[in-house]
């Protein structure tokens, strides 16, 4: 099957052009201006006149089927690929998880039993360490041979997966031998839980105080305390969901000393604010960890980390919790609500109408925050997040200038709310390929369970980054 893309403008990291692009069975074969003229011939033709022509977008922190505070995150692979390809996004990667006292193998083999024949467009994995052993350190060189080279750890969640300092170096010494990266769920976990303690012994129970009990100081000082251990180890570091700027300030001095930091930021914190978490019980449905922050400054704060490339990649921590039923059961104990929202299927569009459309970051930049930035960083580039000829066609032609309004009655993901409902955003995705098939179509499911592939991935290319 031969597609030609026609008419549109190629808008990547490194610049924009009007150009087409042929599609050859699954991936790119040839990008020029007025293919058809020079003798191309196609089985299909896709006018993108007045759209861009742009990598498909690269999701690379989603929680698809997590098991969490008794319940589980209500998107499927299925389900929730499906919906980060309607909004242009044609590569995930989520997180297996190990539980405690058992193999990294044993919680990686039931992620890949939920995913395989279900997602839609392709997937990856990172590892979620919960223990780390003689056992599971030896474990972390196989897993990178396998193509699943990170390491998520915590500093929060105590007696779940938190790890003490001493396990985080350990681990951060393994991938120094390893090439692998760890990721880094920085919060003060152990402080939080003396906090939240005091708050609900005082009456203070509503999910406002979710956002409360984790004060920014909490996350500004295990994001500072993990880069130092990171810096002893000599190794490269991610922080993922960094929402605030004392977090934000501890990435910056390292990067301007010369650590391999790097981190990402959410949709939810530059969209959403701690005030969301006011009106009582319907704060729940926008809980989430690290919490939702002060609007002021840290919005602006983050648009600029982005900009300067402080921060590098956005991406979702998509966990969807249905109000009714998951989120309701934290009612009277803010500690009791699922951490989690939705957003797999909103993060393109939101970035292109607060950033792009806002002129707040130049297009390209959008491109490289949602696609090649974590195409390059976990090894998925130049498969991913490009487009150039012999790269995989994950393609999106995208309308920047239609306009849609965010809603729970209209989009895919499982979940019975939106954090972003009756937000009107400039900018959509009009036809998405993956690997050369047109998985979405002006709206219309065009893709099938099963066509997502695992994803092998190689170790990061920091220095792209750096």
């Amino acid at each position: 099957m031969r597609t030609l893309i026609a008419n549109g403008t190629i808008v990547t990291a490194d610049g924009s052009t009007e150009a087409d692009v042929l599609v050859d069975g699954e991936t790119i074969a040839q990008i020029g201006a007025d293919l058809a003229g020079t003798g191309v011939t196609a089985d299909e033709t896709i006018d993108a006149s007045g759209r861009g022509i742009i990598p498909g977008a690269i999701d690379v922190h989603t929680h698809m089927e997590l098991p969490f505070g008794g319940t589980f995150a209500k998107d499927t692979f299925e389900t929730g690929t499906r919906a980060a390809a309607f909004g242009g996004t044609t590569t995930i990667v989520d997180f297996a998880v190990q539980s405690k006292g058992q193999a990294l193998r044993t919680g990686l083999d039931a992620w890949h039993a939920k995913a395989e024949g279900n997602a839609v467009v392709d997937y990856g994995f990172h590892m979620i360490m919960s223990d780390v052993t003689d056992d599971t350190l030896a474990e972390m060189d196989q897993l990178v041979a396998e193509g699943v080279p990170d390491f998520k750890l915590f500093t929060a969640y105590p007696g779940v997966f938190y790890s003490p300092d001493d396990h985080i170096f350990r681990a951060m010494q393994q991938t120094a031998k390893n090439g692998g990266l760890i990721m880094m769920h920085a919060e003060n976990g152990p402080s939080i839980d003396v906090v939240a303690a005091q708050l609900v012994a005082e009456g203070k129970t509503d999910p406002y105080y979710h956002g409360v009990a984790r004060s920014p100081i909490f996350e500004g000082e295990a994001t500072n305390r993990v880069i130092r251990l990171a810096e002893a180890a000599g190794v490269p570091v991610y922080i993922v969901h960094l929402s605030v700027v004392d977090a934000l300030d501890a990435v910056r001095d390292a990067r301007d000393r010369g650590v391999q930091a790097f981190a990402e930021t959410c949709p939810q914190y530059l969209f959403l604010s701690l005030d969301d978490l006011g009106n009582g019980f319907e704060g729940s449905k926008f809980v989430c960890s690290p919490p939702l922050r002060e609007q002021n400054p840290n919005w602006a704060e983050l648009w600029t980390g982005l900009r300067r490339n402080d921060l590098q990649v956005v991406s979702t921590d998509h966990c969807p919790f249905d109000f009714h039923g998951q989120k309701e059961l934290g009612r009277g104990d803010f500690r009791k609500i699922p951490n989690g929202l939705p957003g797999v299927e909103d993060r393109v569009d939101l970035l292109h109408d607060g950033g792009v459309a806002a002129g707040t970051i130049s297009r390209e930049r959008w491109v490289e925050i949602i696609s090649t930035a974590p195409a390059k960083l976990f090894g998925m580039y130049p498969r991913k997040g490009a487009v150039a000829v012999g790269a995989d066609a994950d393609l999106v032609v995208y309308d920047p200038n239609r306009t849609r309004t965010i809603s729970a009655a209209s989009h895919h993901m499982d979940v019975d709310y939106s954090c972003y409902e009756g937000r009107q955003v400039r900018g959509a995705s009009d036809v998405v390929l993956s690997r050369g098939s047109v998985v979405v179509r002006d709206g219309a499911f065009m893709g099938r369970k099963g066509h997502g592939q695992f994803l092998r991935r190689g170790t990061a290319e920091y220095a792209r980054l750096a």
